[in-house]
């Protein structure tokens, strides 16, 4: 069975671009915003994701809010997380890895690279 990724992003487009380049390799699922999100990782009768890409920015719950949540819930705080966002300034990726992110991707990014990251987040 191929691992479950939760995917979260706000724009259309990086979603079907995620869509496009996991969703052959992966069973995904994405989400324009933190509060889909919450309401799937929280739903008894949904699969746990065995890995969440999370947007920093996306209206309502942002990534960051998101990401503490997720770390502060005693069943959920081990699932992997990967920020993707466009905010790459150092005290951005420094929030993100402080709150219990596992990776921390810039847009624009390759989308060959998040494959390959997303592969070894879930080989760890």
């Amino acid at each position: 069975m191929a691992p479950y990724i939760l995917a979260a992003d706000d724009d259309e487009y990086v979603r079907v671009l995620i869509e496009t380049k996991l969703g052959s390799a992966y069973d995904l699922k994405t989400v324009a915003d933190g509060d889909e999100v919450w309401e799937l990782l929280t739903d008894p009768d949904h699969p746990r994701p065995d890995l969440c890409i999370l947007d920093v920015m996306m209206p309502e719950l942002d990534g960051f809010a998101t990401l503490e949540r997720l770390r502060g819930h005693a069943e959920l705080a081990d699932i992997p997380v990967m920020m993707l966002t466009s905010r790459g300034r150092e005290d951005d990726v420094m929030r993100a890895l402080d709150a219990g992110a596992n990776d921390f991707v810039t847009k624009p990014f390759s989308p060959s690279e998040l494959a390959a990251r997303v592969e070894k987040l879930l080989e760890s």
